[in-house]
Parts: C-alpha cells; structure tokens; sequence
C-alpha cells in the first residue's frame, strides 16, 4: 500500500481555513463597527432633528407668551373703559334723577305739609317737616310710597310742636323703569 503523506495538505488547508477565519473576522468587524456607525448617525440625526422641533416650539411659545400678555393688557383696558363707560352712563342715567325726585317730592305734598329742611345721601332723602295733624303725616307718607320715584318710608320720630306735628322721615330714591314712569 502506498503511503501518501496529507500532511502538508492539511497545513494548507488550515492556514487557509485559519486565513479565512481572520478575514470573516475582520469583515463581521467592519460590518459591526459600520453598523454602529449608522446607527450612531440615525440617533444624533433624530436628536438634532427632535432639537430643532423643540427650538421652533420654544420660539413659538415666547410668541405666543407675548400674545397673550397683550391679549390680558388689552382686556384690562377694556375692562377699565368698560368701567369708566358704565360710571358715565350711570352719571348721565342719574342726572335727572336728583331734579325728579325733588319734583316729585313737591308733588307728593299734601296741603298742611311742610318742609323744613331736605338731606340727601346716597339714595335716600331725609327730611324734617311740619304738618298740621298727624294724617297729614300719614298722607304724605301713603303719597311717598305709591311714587314709583320712592321706596317705603321711614318715619324716625313725630312731636308736637307749637301746637303743629314735627316729624323726621327718610325715603330711599328709586330709579324706575321706563315704562313704569309714564
């Protein structure tokens, strides 16, 4: 039988399989490190992208901050014309109102009345009158509370005095409505 030695053969063949495992090793490692590398440049591309994002929203919440720091000062504004418009209306709605009630308090006189001396504060008028008895008294306060200009009267005190009634009364001052005035 003859001999045949494999021996060198099988040398060649390992440091071949031995070579090729070296290249496999250094492609995988090239493959893995390029892989890392693309990854790598996915996240910092979506990072700078997300930054961005953010940049713009931040820059459109300032604006939007400063929006609406001039939509509040702009409703303050209002609020205070508004105000100011509400306090002349009501100036100009009671003007007229001081010159009713005193017309009216002359027209709700009955004969035997008088007035010594008229108060007003705030919505209520005081006065201090004479009357000759004590219905008059009486009537003048039935006259005050059925004005639609008046509330309900307020009798303090009533004294004889030099043989005529002395009295003390304050009436609150309405504002009516327009159709209950006519």
């Amino acid at each position: 039988m003859a001999r045949i030695n494999l021996r060198a053969w099988r040398e060649e063949q390992a440091t071949e399989r031995q070579r090729q495992f070296v290249v496999n090793i250094v492609a995988a490692a090239f493959l893995a490190a390029v892989i890392v590398f693309l990854v790598g440049f996915y996240f910092d591309l979506q990072t700078d992208r997300q930054k961005a994002r953010n940049n713009y929203l931040k820059q459109e919440i300032a604006q939007l901050n400063v929006q609406l720091k001039e939509i509040k000062q702009l409703k303050a504004t209002r609020a205070r014309l508004l105000d100011r418009l509400n306090a002349i209306q009501e100036l100009q709605g009671s003007r007229p109102l001081i010159v009713r009630s005193f017309d009216e308090m002359v027209r709700v006189q009955p004969d035997g009345v008088y007035y010594l001396s008229l108060d007003r504060k705030d919505d209520r008028i005081r006065m201090v009158g004479r009357a000759e008895k004590s219905d008059d008294v009486s009537s003048l306060m039935r006259r005050i509370y059925a004005s639609v200009w008046f509330g309900e009267p307020n009798l303090s005190t009533v004294a004889d005095d030099s043989g005529m009634k002395k009295f003390n009364l304050s009436v609150p001052v309405l504002k009516p409505k327009l159709e209950e005035v006519n």
